[in-house]
């Protein structure tokens, strides 16, 4: 019975006592767990002794040699997150170069490339960092012309990076992507007065193509017309040649269907005409008056 406790009660012993020496090896010094996106920077008696950034289990006497075991006592270590951090700054006041006053908000990647530099260069790299942006992008965008504000915005970005980036790396920040992202009035009654602006030029476009329109369209159909009574010109003016052709045809072939047509053409004029027609019989002898009585 004893026998078969002893084990249990030395894994229970175990189970106490190793994370506890694990623990008092890591307090001296013994070793270090980095972790992902981290580095660890070793300083003894107030200068830096190395740094390490391989994530993993590492033993920081086999870098620095006897030096390491030190640091817990004489030294200080300091853990430096490397994770890309995103920075979002909202209404950067700026100036167009027609005195508009106009807020910018700036979105800018960031991160620790040098974690030395990043610790003692700058007592504090994130808000000197954070500053630096909003006034390169307050003297880059001041002065410029509205138009250009609002259109070319990668531009701009560019020349926001390409001027925020030396200081940076001085701090042991590297910087990632620059973005202006908005461009807004401030002034109330100036986007009043604007969206009025706009309101009038859209209803002077929308007439304008209405009329220019109403024009194409009259333009076509008094084209039409025209092409239509030039065409009708023309068949008019064709028609008694071909009539005439015709009659020419049939009194060659045979006259009396020539007289029974022109007695026909001689009736349907006169009965066009309206006027008055009286008839008589063929072996009539009466005498007929005309003209009247008077």
């Amino acid at each position: 019975m004893d026998m078969a406790i002893g084990p249990i009660i030395g894994f229970i012993i175990g189970l106490l006592y190793v994370p506890l020496l694990l623990g008092i090896a890591r307090a001296l010094g013994l070793y270090a767990i980095v972790r992902e996106r981290e580095a660890q920077v070793f300083t003894l008696f107030g200068k830096v002794i190395g740094t390490l950034e391989e994530p993993g289990i590492r033993f920081p006497i086999g870098y620095f040699g006897v030096k390491a075991l030190l640091v817990p006592f004489f030294g200080k270590l300091y853990r430096v997150p490397t994770t890309l951090r995103q920075h979002y700054q909202r209404d950067q006041m700026v100036n167009s170069e027609e005195g508009t006053p106009m807020g910018v908000g700036i979105w800018y990647e960031m991160q620790v490339s040098d974690p030395v530099s990043y610790l003692f260069s700058n007592a504090n790299p994130e808000g000197s960092l954070q500053a630096n942006v909003a006034s390169s992008t307050i003297s880059t965008l001041s002065n410029l012309e509205m138009d250009k504000m609002l259109e070319d915005r990668h531009q701009l970005s560019r020349r926001v990076r390409a001027a925020v980036s030396p200081l940076s790396e001085q701090w042991g920040y590297k910087l990632g992507s620059v973005y202006i992202r908005k461009v807004a009035f401030t002034d109330r009654q100036m986007v009043d007065n604007i969206t009025e602006k706009v309101v009038k030029r859209l209803v002077q476009v929308t007439s304008a193509m209405k009329q220019d329109g109403e024009n194409r369209v009259g333009l076509i159909k008094s084209e039409t017309a025209y092409k239509v009574s030039q065409k009708m010109a023309e068949a008019a003016a064709a028609r008694p040649a071909i009539v005439g052709e015709a009659l020419n045809s049939i009194a060659e072939r045979d006259p009396e269907v020539l007289d029974a047509v022109m007695e026909v053409m001689e009736t349907e004029q006169l009965i066009s005409s309206g006027a008055e027609v009286d008839v008589l019989p063929r072996n009539s002898e009466i005498l007929v008056q005309l003209g009247g009585s008077g």
